[in-house]
């Protein structure tokens, strides 16, 4: 028997007691009774938590208010000492409005060259999750096209809390559409070769600083 039959034969078990396609979707014939988080955290202890595990894959975590996150990316962007930056066509134009860096719009033509050239890019997301300290993009206007989060070295994020903040994988399955072009971003690209040596920025940005933005801060944030 291949391995690929062993696989199959796994999967008809698995399915062998799911009724026969009757037009009902997938989702209602197959029973999910598994748990969608773990624990029963606070929205601001659930924010807490996905700072805590971006920080641990070494991304870089920012807290603000909306109405200075103009500054803040400003900032980031000076710190930087970035010239260009790489920008959705549907990004929000009042978050750049505090900087001077040259605006370089998402064009379906720009080659891979013209992209590494961009010192730095800005995104929105679609969603984040806290246990896993990921962070979802789906292709939206404001997050741009899959690539120019790939090859620039510097990814800004915006994530706006608490209304795109979930705790679990479940919970944001649940908000994304599978249709579209979802790319999950844990912390800086990274891998180790066979002597466990980290090296960042193989197959994505070195840097990820990720800006967790609120119309009204929480209480006593980490």
């Amino acid at each position: 028997m291949s391995s690929r039959e062993r696989v199959l034969g796994r999967v008809r078990r698995a399915l062998a007691d799911v009724p026969r396609d009757d037009g009902t979707p997938y989702e209602g014939a197959v029973a999910r009774a598994y748990v969608a988080e773990h624990g029963d955290r606070s929205v601001e202890q659930t924010v807490d938590l996905l700072a805590v595990n971006l920080a641990d894959y070494r991304a870089i975590v920012h807290r603000c208010a909306a109405a200075d996150l103009p500054a803040v990316v400003a900032g980031m962007v000076a710190a930087r000492g970035a010239k260009t930056l790489l920008v959705p066509s549907g990004l929000d134009p009042d978050w750049l409005s505090a900087t001077n860096a040259e605006r370089v719009p998402d064009r379906a033509d720009s080659s891979l060259t013209e992209l590494d050239r961009v010192d730095s890019v800005i995104t929105a997301c679609a969603v984040a999750i806290a246990e896993t300290g990921t962070i979802v993009l789906d292709g939206s206007l404001d997050q741009g096209r899959r690539r120019i989060t790939l090859v620039p070295d510097h990814h800004i994020c915006v994530v706006r809390v608490p209304d795109q903040v979930v705790s679990a994988v479940p919970q944001a399955l649940e908000r994304l559409d599978p249709t579209r072009p979802l790319t999950w971003i844990s912390g800086p690209s990274a891998t180790s070769d066979i002597e466990l040596d980290r090296v960042e920025g193989v197959h994505g940005p070195r840097s990820l600083e990720v800006v967790l933005t609120f119309n009204n801060p929480f209480p006593n944030p980490l």
